[in-house]
């Protein structure tokens, strides 16, 4: 499948910083940039990136009202055509110039063109673009965007303009667009454990033969071993894993080797089974290897194995589950389940599980929704007011998936109490379904030239 991505087009009169600004947004110097008007002559496209807006940005040649037999009229020819498949203009001036004829005549030109536009005062470092900010507003596109392309401020204004096109874009071309970060492929799925919880017993009755060595003995596995498998059609990648012990009971070089081949695998995996022995319930290595699962940002599920064998099954369930929402609580609503790996209780739930945790931990949530629950959570809570003065919170973007990871905007973050914080984090994964997936919220607070 091809992806098809929504096609953004840089336009304005020459000179006024376009190619910096598609520069900025590709993450490279790809087109050249100089004082002299007219360096670029043809369009130009590149991949560009605007913390999670994928599409692809177009520079194109300064606009100049000239006929189509010159080389300025061709040049513009160039311009027009970039905008027939496009989903939405930036539309670029030099807010320290202030607004000039051509920029003025080139806007009426441009509303011609049925292409939603973003107005972009670029060189509005400082307060230098203030006047030509406000002038801005006489081109009837709405409220300017402020930025400097060439430092790099403004871009999360620029974001916020933009994202409503670039979303809008992607819904309309449904399945012809594909998103990197789409689960894909065979379920990498790790089992660790502490030793002897009953791992490769465990694999051995899902593939239904005696692949792995197993016995009484603790630690038998010694590095990590990968089985491709199916699971009613779908393919699976298993990892078995090395027991994980104590620090303080790792002596020998070997069983060191091993603990570093278990956080290598864990590294390697989407989704993490940790197997807990039933017969000896919750112990604190268990918690500490599921944070070491958490940290690593992988999806996590738990399983209590030799099921069977466990005395007061109602009870020991409970307890556990109530000592993990105490113990993990970064990440509650982790999958507790009860298994066997000598008998196969409970194992196609486990797999299902564990492919429904991927899932999860690989969507990608649109900006218009997200912030809808953003707006919600705000105002079901809003956030508290130090000395007085409540704290901004603007909006919220998924910069990534596979840990999914937000950024949320706003002003005087560093004041936000690490209690809210965790309200939005908990919101989150109750109210957009990530619920038992490790995330990642970074606040950022950015510089607004409008708000004074």
């Amino acid at each position: 499948m091809t992806s098809k991505k929504p096609k953004v087009v840089i336009i304005g009169r020459p000179n006024v910083g376009k190619s910096t600004l598609f520069n900025r947004l590709v993450g490279k110097r790809i087109a050249l940039v100089d004082d002299t008007p007219g360096v670029t002559r043809d369009r130009r496209e590149g991949e560009a990136k605007l913390f999670d807006l994928d599409f692809i940005a177009v520079d194109t040649a300064g606009l100049e009202d000239a006929g189509p037999e010159t080389l300025s009229g061709r040049m513009r020819a160039q311009t027009e055509a970039a905008l027939e498949d496009a989903s939405a203009a930036l539309l670029v001036i030099d807010s320290r110039a202030g607004l000039t004829p051509m920029d003025r005549h080139f806007a009426d030109w441009l509303r011609t063109a049925k292409v939603p536009v973003v107005l972009v005062a670029n060189k509005a470092e400082g307060r230098s673009g203030d006047a030509g900010i406000l002038e801005a507003y006489e081109l009837g596109f709405g409220e300017p965007v402020g930025i400097s392309a060439e430092h790099g401020e403004g871009l999360a204004d620029l974001f916020e303009a933009l994202a409503p096109h670039v979303d809008a874009a992607v819904a309309a071309a449904g399945d012809d667009y594909e998103d990197e970060d789409e689960a894909v492929g065979p379920l990498k799925l790790a089992i660790v454990g502490r030793p002897n919880a009953g791992k490769s017993t465990l694999i051995n009755t899902l593939l239904g033969q005696d692949r792995l060595v197993t016995g009484p003995e603790a630690g038998i596995t010694r590095d990590s071993i990968e089985i491709e498998w199916n699971w009613e059609g779908r393919p699976v990648r298993l990892i078995d894993t090395a027991g994980v012990r104590k620090k303080a009971k790792v002596h020998e070089k070997l069983e060191k080797l091993s603990v570093a081949d278990t956080r290598r695998a864990i590294d390697f995996a989407e989704v993490v089974v940790l197997l807990l022995d039933a017969t000896l319930g919750l112990e604190a290595q268990d918690l500490r290897i599921a944070d070491m699962v958490i940290e690593e940002g992988r999806a996590l599920v738990i399983a209590l194995n030799k099921w069977d064998a466990a005395e007061d099954q109602s009870r020991l369930f409970q307890g556990v589950r109530k000592a993990l929402d105490e113990g993990l609580a970064q990440i509650k609503g982790v999958p507790l389940l009860a298994v066997s790996g000598m008998t196969g209780k409970g194992l196609d739930t486990l797999i299902k599980a564990a492919f429904e945790q991927r899932e999860a931990w690989s969507q990608r949530v649109p900006t218009s929704r997200l912030n809808r629950w953003f707006e919600g959570a705000l105002a079901r809570n809003p956030p508290p007011a130090p000395d007085g003065k409540r704290l901004k919170l603007r909006y919220v973007t998924q910069v990534k998936s596979r840990p999914p990871s937000f950024v949320i905007f706003g002003n005087r973050l560093t004041e936000l109490p690490e209690s809210y914080r965790r309200y939005l984090a908990n919101s989150l994964r109750d109210d957009l379904g990530f619920t038992g997936v490790p995330i990642r919220l970074t606040l950022r607070g950015g510089k607004n030239p409008f708000d004074r």
